[in-house]
């Protein structure tokens, strides 16, 4: 007679444990007009513990984002009183929101909205119609990409009078602060740490991104050219490598 099976639970990995600490809690703005789509963003990401709020117009997106401060921003393209791309740009534009993550969601399938988008400060971009778990998954990637840059590696970066902090996800031209959003501080980060180093797109993608990124490689180019229009000294200290990537130059 064959003895019974027991079951255990076993607790989490500790990588589990870790990303859903690194998550739990965080606050998400959601900015959706379609309101059955806004309810099922949000179920889903109350599911994995995150604390949501919903705004259903660009002027009410810009209000809450004062008012609840969140972690991170989905923003819907197509608003009411404001679009999207506005919202983003207000929201880049004022030094205690500029840090703010932002990942667009937009019904135009076209590169040129896309790269719009990216060019006004979207971290990253989803296309409708969409999974709403794959949007939780981005959300979550990109809210760890934050975390884990700021808990690894050296107390500072420096490229000339650049200063790169990790921990306190800053950095500053000779002494003066200057806002980046989360990818464009990622790949800076990614650069620097690498630097010397010939990077493909693909590989800045993976390593900035943080999952299958499966939209197009013009994305790095994009915010390589934001860089270097934030900080102009980048504009000689990052080398672009034909048909292959980008490097930092290992000497100021």
């Amino acid at each position: 007679m064959m003895e019974p099976l027991h079951l255990t639970h076993s607790p989490l990995p500790r990588t589990l444990n870790t990303i859903m600490e690194a998550t739990a809690g965080k606050k998400i703005l959601v900015v959706e007009d379609e309101q059955d789509i806004a309810q099922l963003v949000q179920h889903y990401l109350q599911k994995e513990g995150f604390r949501s709020v919903t705004a259903m117009s660009g002027v009410e997106a810009l209000k809450k984002v004062k008012e609840e401060k969140p972690d991170l921003i989905v923003l819907d393209l197509m608003l009411p009183e404001m679009d999207g791309l506005d919202v983003c740009k207000r929201v880049r534009s004022a030094p205690d929101t500029a840090m703010i993550p932002i990942i667009m969601l937009t019904a135009k399938a076209e590169e040129s909205d896309t790269i719009v988008g990216l060019e006004l400060g979207a971290d990253d971009y989803v296309t409708k119609p969409f999974s709403p778990k794959a949007l939780v998954a981005r959300v979550k990637a990109l809210l760890r990409r934050i975390d884990r840059t700021a808990s690894t590696g050296p107390a500072h970066y420096r490229c000339g009078a650049l200063t790169l902090d990790p921990t306190r996800h800053e950095v500053s031209l000779n002494g003066q602060e200057i806002p980046l959003t989360a990818k464009e501080f990622g790949l800076l980060e990614h650069l620097l740490r690498h630097r010397g180093r010939v990077l493909t797109r693909e590989v800045l993608l993976n390593a900035v991104w943080g999952y299958d990124y499966y939209g197009t490689t013009r994305t790095v180019d994009v915010h390589i050219r934001r860089l270097k229009q934030k900080l102009p000294l980048l504009e000689d200290a990052i080398l672009s490598v034909k048909s292959l990537g980008y490097k930092l130059k290992d000497t100021d």
